[in-house]
């Protein structure tokens, strides 16, 4: 469905502390929305360390703000030693509406956080909002535990904000999946301003690079961003090293953002294993998905769209604080038997979680376990957006015969 979209433009903000999730959902519907519309550019305002280490479309670029990383307590620092938090915050918030001024966007989607970091975005949303710009927040189909999420919305005002400010809330999520403000109080306006519009489908580059994947079947093991997955690297080697019958090759990816003493850690101790690889990072993980067996995984929302996309076994041990948000997610697609579950202090049983990845790759597909899952998110994405466009279309023409 390739549309014109004449000098149309999209801006996306995706405020990126701790994963790769934000930046990678934003860049997998720009990618899709510049590959539907021609002539569509699309920005994306980005706070993640590595966002120049992917490729991007034509006419999808990126913006990088300064990045803050979040602490185990959920608190933030920036990354940069000697200079201040709210210096750095101040400076994100200064690149965030000077590109929107000079970039002057018909749409802006934000990426889960409807007041962007500490609020940073606000001024933003009210000088667009004047604007006329189209506001749209994009949810994950889950957010958190229904009174974490409450508790940190409560502090900032932020549904009647959300109320106030967006005119259309995107759920990336079927809805009988999860709902993401489920056990909140969403006053009517809200509710009707939001859209299921599915899972984000992945897909495979064209210009795949010989060599790129590993020869022969492998399980991929990854902890997506990586900063808070090395528990669940060391229980992986120590099923390896607990169970001699576990002999399926497993390639590990560590993550950009795990801490350098922990990578060094796993290095080693995974050296002693002849069927284990381990790797730091790799840009292109929709390729080692689709060439792999199976997947273990943390379940973050990311991974979790590829599973389904290359339609992989997978066994996922999510992380359960400080948000249950993987938790959540986990319990809910093993009770549809799209996944096997387990928890982390099961995986730390090092015989038990020997057992589970010996039987992994002959798990059931999601596809075989649920066949009436599909994804549809991007193409639903582009339906909403064609709209939007048409509409600003027709306004723009009518403003311009007023004129006349």
């Amino acid at each position: 469905m390739t549309q014109h979209a004449k000098d149309a433009r999209i801006l996306m903000y995706s405020h990126d502390t701790f994963g790769l999730g934000h930046l990678q959902r934003c860049r997998t519907i720009a990618h899709s929305l510049v590959g539907d519309f021609r002539g569509l550019q699309v920005l994306i305002i980005s706070g993640a360390t590595i966002a120049g280490a992917f490729d991007y479309r034509a006419r999808v670029d990126f913006v990088k703000i300064p990045s803050v990383i979040k602490l185990r307590n959920g608190e933030y620092t920036s990354l940069e030693k000697d200079i201040d938090l709210h210096e750095t915050l101040r400076m994100r918030q200064s690149i965030i509406r000077h590109t929107a001024e000079s970039f002057r966007p018909d749409i802006f989607i934000v990426d889960k956080e409807p007041l962007g970091l500490r609020g940073e975005i606000e001024d933003t949303l009210s000088y667009l909002k004047t604007r006329g710009t189209t506001l749209v927040l994009g949810l994950r189909e889950v957010m958190d535990a229904p009174h974490l999420l409450e508790a940190e919305w409560a502090r900032r005002d932020v549904m009647r904000k959300i109320g106030l400010f967006y005119d259309k809330v995107w759920v990336y999520g079927p809805p009988d999946f999860y709902d993401p403000l489920t056990g909140l109080d969403v006053p009517p306006a809200v509710r009707a301003k939001m859209k299921f519009v599915g899972f984000l489908q992945r897909s495979l580059q064209q210009n795949e690079l010989p060599g790129h994947r590993p020869e022969g079947d492998y399980i991929l093991v990854t902890t997506g961003g990586g900063g808070d997955g090395a528990d669940l690297i060391h229980d992986v080697i120590d099923a390896y090293q607990q169970d001699p019958q576990l002999q399926h090759r497993a390639l590990i990816v560590l993550g950009p953002y795990m801490p350098a003493r922990k990578r060094n850690k796993l290095v080693r101790k995974g050296a002693k294993i002849p069927y284990v690889k381990i790797i730091e990072f790799d840009n292109r993980m929709e390729e080692l998905i689709a060439g792999a067996k199976a997947v273990v995984a943390m379940g973050g929302y990311n991974t979790y769209c590829e599973i389904l996309s290359f339609d992989k076994p997978a066994l996922i041990v999510p992380r359960v604080t400080p948000r249950e948000e993987q938790l959540i997610r986990a319990r809910r697609a093993a009770e549809l038997g799209l996944i096997e579950m387990l928890l982390p202090e099961e995986a730390e049983d090092s015989q038990r979680f020997a057992d589970a990845l010996k039987v992994l790759p002959d798990r059931p597909r999601p596809s075989q376990s649920n066949p009436h899952l599909t994804l549809e998110g991007l193409p639903h994405i582009s339906e909403i957006v064609a709209e939007l466009l048409d509409r600003r279309a027709g306004h723009h023409l009518s403003v311009i015969e007023g004129v006349n």
